[in-house]
């Protein structure tokens, strides 16, 4: 997903998670499904998006990536989290779950 897409995307969508991650980060690799899990499951109106930060550097570097993996989430084109590295399913849960219930109901 080029950069200009990802602008349309937060444009065009009132909550989005981008989860950027690399091909060799075994840590990337465990974490993606049980985020998957974690978003189809609690916050299926949040838009899911998933970045190879290796493939598209530019992307990553236009959203300040530095580290691999990184999970941003967005209410209405603003960044409400950012979580990277040691990514606790159960504290994205908590920090999301009170905005996304407000925004959504």
């Amino acid at each position: 997903m080029e950069i200009i897409d990802l602008e349309n995307t937060l444009k065009n969508n009132e909550a989005v998670m981008v989860y950027f991650s690399g091909n060799d980060c075994g840590v990337c690799q465990v974490l993606k499904p049980k985020i998957e899990v974690l978003f189809n499951d609690k916050f299926p109106k949040v838009k899911q998006i998933y970045i190879s930060a290796e493939e598209f550097r530019q992307s990553a570097a236009q959203c300040n990536v530095l580290s691999i993996p990184t999970l941003l989430v967005y209410f209405e084109g603003k960044e409400f989290l950012r979580e990277s590295r040691l990514i606790s399913v159960p504290g994205v849960e908590g920090k999301i779950s009170r905005t996304y219930e407000l925004f959504f109901n």
